[in-house]
């Protein structure tokens, strides 16, 4: 019809914020900084996340500095590699596993599989995003310890052992996000709390695990937090100084690394099917 104007008849214009495809990795790199974005806007989800373990380190870990194990490792320094531990269980539960569940109850899952995006991209923005925030709550109990407490670092077990504990984002995402898929959203916070400071408390971050009773002990054994705070401490200071510290060396790196790995391919495969048990619940 005459007068009519069709879709084609309009030119295409891009957003003046457009920019041109850089391809999966700047597809990455922008996620990544949307979630940094995301998150920088809301401060008490940064103190809650990042602050914490500096103000809880200042609080338990400082009046211990200064002491010395027999082997010369400050006590100030194993605190550190405690409270970083905690730190980094409390990003892969709180942060990443309680933010997919929030996001997955809100349906916001589902509408970003209706776009173009690979999912692997979500995932992955969150996973760098708790590495980021990771590496500065270290870098400010680091500072803390040094600063008001003069703790003494040997600067490679520093470097080692804040390395090691940063991949513990990796090694307990897949257990957030196998209780954001398998627990309602709106409980999901309860049940992070019954799980995380059970592990906190048994895997010796608060209190060596030689003042709790020795059935605490045994079960620390089956743990992955306990472990890999057992490779943590064992890179901070010499099997000897753990002994002192409370947190005996037991078992071997091969062991720790093979109980770690367990449980993160256990928890990732309840994930994968959780993930697959909502798409079916969509397409049905």
């Amino acid at each position: 019809m005459a007068g009519l104007t069709t879709p084609q008849a309009f030119p295409h214009r891009l957003s003046p914020s457009e920019r041109p495809s850089t391809g999966i990795l700047g597809l990455l790199a922008t996620q990544v900084l949307m979630e940094v974005r995301r998150y920088r806007r809301l401060p008490e989800y940064f103190i809650g996340v990042v602050v914490l373990p500096v103000i809880l380190y200042t609080m338990f870990g400082l009046p211990e500095a200064g002491k010395v194990l027999p082997r010369g490792t400050d006590v100030g320094a194993m605190m550190f590699v405690s409270f970083g531990c905690y730190g980094v269980v409390s990003q892969a539960l709180f942060s990443f596993g309680g933010e997919l569940a929030a996001e997955r109850g809100k349906g916001w899952l589902r509408r970003l599989r209706a776009t173009p995006m690979p999912m692997w991209v979500y995932f992955a923005g969150k996973v760098a995003l708790n590495l980021v925030f990771t590496a500065v709550t270290l870098v400010g109990m680091a500072a803390v310890a040094v600063v008001a407490g003069g703790v003494s670092f040997d600067p490679l077990r520093l470097l080692a052992c804040g390395g090691l504990i940063v991949t513990g984002v990796l090694a307990f995402s897949t257990m957030g996000s196998a209780i954001a898929y398998w627990v309602r959203p709106r409980a999901v916070a309860t049940i992070v709390n019954l799980v995380f400071l059970p592990l906190s408390f048994l895997s010796g971050f608060f209190y060596p695990l030689d003042q709790l009773p020795g059935v605490f002990t045994t079960i620390a054994q089956a743990l992955p937090t306990h472990h890999f705070g057992l490779l943590a401490w064992g890179l901070m200071g010499p099997a000897e100084d753990m002994d002192a510290f409370g947190n005996p060396a037991t078992g071997s790196t091969t062991l720790h690394v093979v109980v770690v790995l367990a449980w993160w391919s256990a928890c990732g495969l309840l994930t994968v099917l959780g993930y697959r048990r909502d798409l079916d619940r969509e397409r049905s």
